[in-house]
Formats: structure tokens, C-alpha cells, sequence
């Protein structure tokens, strides 16, 4: 019994599958960050243009 419980605490075969899993993770919350951040600025420069277009459409009627 002793002898199967230090193999098992020696054992490091699933070690890779939680480092991949770790590093997936933290793309995905960066991805996450960056694509909420994109958002934002799209919808300044959206909003901006959309100003824009009806100043001019105002101006031209």
C-alpha cells in the first residue's frame, strides 16, 4: 500500500494537460479583455461618424 501511494504522488502524467489547460485559460480572459476594450472604441468612432452624418445631413437640406 505504501509503495502504490508513492507511486502515485510521483506520478506526473497529467501534469501537461493542466499546464495547457492554465495557459488556454488565461488567452481566453485576454481575448476576452482586448475584444471588450475593441468594443468600446467601436462604438466612440460609431457614435463620432454617426454625429458626423448629421451635421452634414442637416447642413445639406
Amino acid at each position: 500500500m505504501k509503495k502504490q501511494i508513492i507511486e502515485f504522488l510521483r506520478d506526473e502524467q497529467g501534469q501537461d494537460l493542466i499546464e495547457y489547460t492554465l495557459l488556454m485559460a488565461f488567452v481566453c480572459l485576454t481575448s476576452a479583455a482586448l475584444f471588450i476594450g475593441a468594443g468600446n472604441s467601436v462604438s466612440g468612432i460609431w457614435t463620432a461618424t454617426n454625429s458626423q452624418l448629421t451635421a452634414a445631413n442637416a447642413s445639406a437640406s
